[in-house]
C-alpha cells in the first residue's frame, strides 16, 4: 500500500472514530432517519476514502459536514429520481410491469447514469437524455429545445466528453 494511501487511512480512521457519532446525530437531525443517517455517515467516510490525496482538514467537522451534504444531496437526487421511475412504472400496463430484480436493476442503471451526467448543465444533460434514452436525431432535439442545430451538436460533444471523463474517473 503506497505511503499517501496509508496516511489517508489513518486520517480517515482518526475522523471516524472521534467524529462519527456526531456526524451521524448531525445526519439524524437532516434526515429523521436513524438508519438512513448510519448509511450516510458511513457512505460520507466511504467517500473521504476513495479520495486519491490526504485529507488534512483544520476543521474536521466543518469539512465532514461539507461532505456528507454532498452524500445527502446525492441522496436526495437517488429518492427523486426513484419516484420518477416508480411513477412511470405505475403507467404501464400489468403486464408489461418489470419484476422486482428488474426494477433494482433498472433503478440502479439510472442511478448510475445520474451520477456520470452530474454537473453538466441542464440544457446539456436534457440533449443528451433526448439523444440516448428517447433516440432523437439532432435537429429533432434542436426543435424540441428550441436550439440551433449547432448549439445540439456541442452539447451532445461536450456529454460525451464528460461521459467518458467519469468513466475514466472511476475505480478500476
Amino acid at each position: 500500500m503506497p505511503a499517501a494511501e496509508t496516511a489517508l487511512h489513518r486520517e480517515v480512521t482518526t475522523l471516524y472514530t472521534d467524529h462519527h457519532g456526531w456526524l451521524q446525530g448531525w445526519l439524524r437531525k437532516k434526515l429523521g432517519d436513524v438508519h438512513q443517517a448510519a448509511d450516510l455517515a458511513q457512505d460520507t467516510f466511504v467517500r473521504l476514502l476513495a479520495r486519491e490525496e490526504p485529507v488534512q482538514a483544520r476543521e474536521p467537522r466543518a469539512f465532514l459536514t461539507t461532505v456528507a451534504q454532498r452524500v445527502l444531496a446525492n441522496h436526495y437526487r437517488r429518492q427523486k429520481l426513484e419516484r420518477a421511475y416508480l411513477e412511470a412504472l405505475a403507467q404501464l400496463p400489468q403486464a408489461m410491469a418489470p419484476s422486482p430484480e428488474e426494477r433494482a436493476l433498472l433503478l440502479e442503471a439510472l442511478d448510475a447514469i445520474d451520477r456520470m451526467l452530474d454537473g453538466l448543465p441542464e440544457p446539456v444533460r436534457r440533449a443528451f437524455l433526448l439523444a440516448q434514452l428517447d433516440g432523437m436525431k439532432q435537429a429533432d432535439i434542436a426543435t424540441t429545445l428550441n436550439l440551433s442545430l449547432t448549439t445540439v451538436k456541442r452539447y451532445l460533444v461536450q456529454a460525451g466528453m464528460h461521459c467518458m471523463a467519469a468513466i475514466a474517473a472511476e475505480p478500476a
